[in-house]
């Protein structure tokens, strides 16, 4: 049975990401010996990743997932696709707005585009780790309408994990119920009841170019051949 574990309905705001990671992995540091695999959405979600993976002992990569932008409302998100060309869609936003299949399609050429530009860069430095059997976390910085979650939590689950666990810092409390029934285990800091969008949870929230992600999982490989302290139970 999924198990969904909220921490507080706080609204206080992050100081930046590598704070909520951190907390996150705190959070979650019963899974040191579980030599978990922590994915990470890009851009944002993989700060989080990388402390949250340094807090259990696991290993850090990317899942790549989009969003599919409304035609008209581009921060409103009609679905999402994953890397393997799974499409989530949220019915709702595509009732009230009467959206056209051809426009779905078009999105979602465009953004299986975004995902492979994305793949050939990550992949020529860092391989995918395979998820079969392995206990496996996906986190984000966020989560307002859980679409792109939604969409990686499909693609992390075709490869078999032994566990699947959503770690979020903050989330809105209808996303959250959503995502948690596709994982094992779903765990969330702070559910506010007034939810707006993922930077107003946040003091400092730039932008994630690239070259970081890249240098993050760059980062954790060398990581990897070191074996860390664990922490006091």
């Amino acid at each position: 049975m999924p198990e969904l574990h909220i921490d507080s309905r706080s609204d206080e705001a992050f100081r930046d990401r590598r704070e909520a990671g951190e907390l996150l992995g705190a959070r979650l540091s019963g899974l040191w010996d579980e030599h978990a695999v922590v994915l990470g959405i890009p851009r944002g979600g993989m700060v989080i990743a990388h402390h949250l993976a340094r807090g259990i002992d696991g290993e850090l990569d990317v899942v790549l997932s989009r969003k599919l932008r409304t035609p008209g409302y581009p921060e409103l998100a009609m679905g999402s696709v994953a890397e393997t060309g799974q499409v989530f869609l949220n019915e709702d936003v595509l009732r009230g707005l009467d959206i056209r299949e051809a426009d779905i399609e078009a999105e979602k050429q465009a953004q299986l585009a975004e995902i492979a530009r994305r793949s050939d860069l990550i992949r020529e430095n860092a391989p995918r780790i395979p998820l079969g059997g392995r206990t496996v976390v996906v986190t984000d910085d966020g989560v307002a309408t859980g679409a792109t979650m939604q969409a990686a939590l499909w693609a992390a689950r075709r490869e078999d994990p032994a566990g699947l666990i959503v770690a979020l810092p903050v989330a809105s409390e209808e996303a959250l119920n959503r995502l948690s029934r596709d994982a094992d285990d779903t765990c969330c800091l702070r559910v506010p009841r007034l939810f707006g969008a993922v930077g107003q949870f946040y003091e400092r929230f730039a932008e994630v170019a690239d070259d970081e992600v890249l240098r993050l999982l760059k980062e954790d490989r060398l990581r990897g051949g070191v074996q860390a302290e664990s922490p006091e139970r």
